[in-house]
């Protein structure tokens, strides 16, 4: 067998009533696909630099393209697919705006996934 292959039932036997089960207690897939979509911000590194950032201090948008040495568009442009996904909020202080992550879920996920992917 391939390293790469998941290994298989060598024999054709379905389980009728776990199969069942399980699919009385799935997502409706409409939810299942906002949870895909939600996973896929997390697919793009900036945005997780972005949100690990955040995670450490509110920052305007000035002090992300700094710290991450991208211009401020590029900034933008990922901090409203962040915001459009609910994960980072923003306050008006005068003229300048500052970001935080959006809630105690958001600081989770990313601490749920460097967990796993430390151990």
């Amino acid at each position: 067998m391939d390293f790469l292959e998941s290994p298989c039932c060598e024999e054709n036997l379905v389980h009728p009533d776990a199969v069942e089960r399980v699919r009385s207690l799935l997502p409706q897939d409409e939810t299942l696909y906002d949870l895909a979509e939600l996973f896929k911000i997390f697919g793009d590194s900036t945005r997780v630099k972005i949100l690990y950032a955040l995670l450490e201090s509110e920052l305007c948008v000035c002090d992300i393209a700094k710290l991450m040495e991208v211009s401020q568009s590029a900034v933008s442009h990922q901090l409203r697919v962040l915001k459009g996904s609910k994960l980072v909020k923003f306050r008006r202080e005068g003229k300048v705006v500052y970001y935080s992550l959006a809630d105690e879920h958001v600081i989770r996920i990313l601490s749920q996934g460097m967990e796993h992917i430390l151990e």
